[in-house]
C-alpha cells in the first residue's frame, strides 16, 4: 500500500499558459491549511475549479479533471478519505491508499494544486459538533443502507468549497444522490459555487469506474457486469413507459442470482420519489447491489416516453 505521507510538492503552479509538448509539472501538494492557504493564493484569480476525491484515483476522476481544466485556470483537486462518511459495519482501513499513483494522474491531467490533508487537519476539535444535514433526501436509497452517510458527505465537501474557495465543483453522475444533494446544499445555503455533473464513466464492458472495483474477482467482476446491462434495458424500454423500464431491468438482474440486489428504482431526478406510471420525463433509474463482498452502485438517467431513452446527465441542474 502506497504511503501517504510524502512530502510536500514544491514546484510552481502550472497555468493555460504552459506551451504546448512542455513536460507536465508536478503540482504543488499542501497538506496543512496554512500550505493550502499559501498555494491558492498563488492562484490569482477566481476562476479555480476543485474536484474532491476519497483517493485512489482512476480514469473517471481524470476525466473529472480534464472537464473542469476545459473550462477553469486552475484546478485543485482534494485528496481526502473522510471518516465521517463511513458507518460503523464499514471498514474505513480498507480503503485502498494509493498516494503517488494518484499524483501522477493529477500531473498528467494538468492539476495545479492537491490538497491532501489529513483528518485532524479537516477537524482539528475532532469530529464537528455542528455538521450539514442531509435531511429527508439523504434518508433513501444509499441513505437507507448508509445511515449518515451523507451528513458525513455534505460536511466536508462544505469545508473543502470554503477551504479551497473554488468557484465551480465537478462531481461524477455516478454517484447521483450525492451529486442532488451537493447541489441542494449550494442552492439552500448559498454557497457561491456552480456544481457541474460529468458523465459515468465506464469500463469497455460497461462496468462504471468505481475505487470499489479493485476488490473485485474476476468471477466478481462478471457478476457485477449485470448492474449496468440491467440499466441499460431499462433505458432501451423507456419509450414505453416507467412499468416496462423497470420490468426490463429487472429481467436482468433475476438472471444473475449471484448479486444480491439492495434496490433498483426509476424515481425523479429532484425528489428521488417512484416516478407513476403516467410520468414522462427524465428519470434517474439506479440500481445497487453487493457483488461477492463489495457493494456497488450505477445508475442512467433517461428520457421516459416517446422518443425516450438513455441520457448522459440530466437537462435540469
Amino acid at each position: 500500500m502506497t504511503d501517504t505521507t510524502a512530502p510536500t510538492v514544491t514546484h510552481p503552479v502550472t497555468g493555460p499558459g504552459t506551451p504546448p509538448g512542455s513536460p507536465p509539472v508536478t503540482p504543488v501538494v499542501a497538506r496543512t491549511r496554512e500550505e493550502l492557504r499559501e498555494a491558492r493564493s498563488a492562484l490569482d484569480d477566481g476562476d479555480v475549479a476543485v474536484v474532491m476525491t476519497m483517493g485512489a484515483l482512476h480514469e473517471g476522476h481524470a476525466t473529472l479533471i480534464h472537464q473542469a481544466r476545459k473550462a477553469h485556470r486552475h484546478v485543485v483537486v482534494t485528496i481526502f478519505l473522510n471518516p465521517l462518511q463511513f458507518g460503523p459495519k464499514e471498514d474505513l482501513s480498507r480503503y485502498p491508499r494509493t498516494f503517488d499513483a494518484d499524483l501522477e494522474i493529477c500531473t498528467a491531467a494538468g492539476v495545479d494544486l492537491v490538497f491532501a490533508p489529513t483528518p485532524d487537519v479537516v477537524y482539528p476539535e475532532g469530529d464537528p459538533g455542528v455538521r450539514v444535514s442531509a435531511g429527508p433526501l439523504g434518508d433513501v436509497l444509499e441513505g437507507q443502507s448508509r445511515p449518515g452517510h451523507f451528513d458525513g458527505m455534505l460536511t466536508v465537501v462544505g469545508k473543502l468549497m470554503h477551504l479551497t474557495r473554488c468557484s465551480a465543483a465537478y462531481f461524477g453522475q455516478k454517484d447521483a444522490q450525492q451529486l442532488l444533494l451537493i447541489r441542494r446544499m449550494c442552492r439552500d445555503l448559498d454557497f457561491p459555487v456552480q456544481v457541474v455533473a460529468v458523465p459515468t464513466v465506464r469500463e469497455a464492458d460497461g462496468l462504471a469506474m468505481s475505487s470499489r472495483n479493485t476488490y473485485l474477482t474476476a468471477s466478481d467482476r462478471e457478476t457485477a457486469l449485470c448492474l449496468s446491462a440491467a440499466l441499460q434495458a431499462g433505458a432501451a424500454a423507456a419509450a414505453e413507459g416507467p412499468s416496462a423500464v423497470r420490468r426490463a431491468a429487472r429481467a436482468v438482474l433475476v438472471r444473475e442470482p449471484l448479486a444480491l440486489v439492495d434496490y433498483l428504482v426509476l424515481v425523479h431526478p429532484d425528489t428521488l420519489e417512484d416516478v407513476p406510471e403516467w410520468y414522462r420525463g427524465e428519470a434517474l433509474l439506479a440500481v445497487a447491489g453487493r457483488v461477492g463482498t463489495t457493494r456497488l452502485i450505477d445508475n442512467l438517467p433517461v428520457l421516459v416516453g416517446p422518443g425516450g431513452g438513455a441520457l448522459e446527465t440530466f437537462t435540469q441542474s
